[in-house]
């Protein structure tokens, strides 16, 4: 039981530096996609005319171009939609969308509330999984946090890279973004989960 209290004692302890970390981080990647890799798109005002004419109010993922065979295809028009797409591809442009009407806001509390509240999970399990693996060392602690950031950073931008095509640069430092944000992490709870095993070790000694 006191093994169990002195783990998660120290580990609330590294969540709440933790969460500072990966808010300053997450604000970094925002930064980041503004700047790398993301461009405006050339005479913005008529292509969002047209996307506003076309989809109006409607939020939603859109891939382009589509199949063209409607909501209610059978299985045989779909398989036929698709061996006909990569001719398709060839003479049209493609990509896809995320789309929200007019009347959409960057920043509001639920954003905000969101976005802490994912942090806080992403530290609360680094340090509970740092916590009880049973590694003693700094450099191993640290050494896991890193790995964590890296399955993390790869789990979901080398997908997007290899199929959406987001751009290299971008897929580049949002990752190192990530990992870094998990290294310092790493150094914060290593550190808190350190310092609890020596006086857990002064105290033992003691009595």
């Amino acid at each position: 039981m006191e093994n169990s209290y002195d783990k998660t004692s120290a580990s609330r302890g590294s969540v709440r530096w933790n969460c500072i970390l990966h808010l300053v981080f997450s604000c970094a990647r925002r930064i980041t996609a503004w700047e790398t890799g993301v461009k405006e798109i050339p005479n913005e005002t008529s292509v969002l005319s047209a996307m506003q004419t076309s989809i109006g109010g409607t939020h939603g993922l859109y891939i382009f171009p589509g199949l063209g065979v409607g909501p209610n295809a059978s299985r045989d028009q779909k398989n036929a939609a698709m061996r006909d797409y990569d001719q398709k591809l060839a003479s049209v442009p493609s990509g896809f969308l995320i789309y929200h009407p007019a009347g959409e806001k960057s920043l509001i509390p639920r954003k905000l509330t969101t976005e802490f509240l994912t942090e806080l999970v992403e530290a609360f399990l680094l340090a509970i999984v740092l916590a009880n693996l049973g590694v003693t060392t700094f450099a191993s602690r640290v050494g896991i946090a890193v790995l964590m950031g890296l399955a993390a950073a790869i789990a979901t931008n080398v997908p997007y890279w290899n199929w959406y095509g987001f751009p290299t640069n971008y897929t580049v430092a949002y990752m190192t973004i990530q990992v870094v944000g998990y290294l310092l992490a790493g150094l914060v709870a290593a550190a808190v989960l350190g310092r609890a095993a020596q006086a857990k070790s002064r105290a033992i000694a003691a009595s």
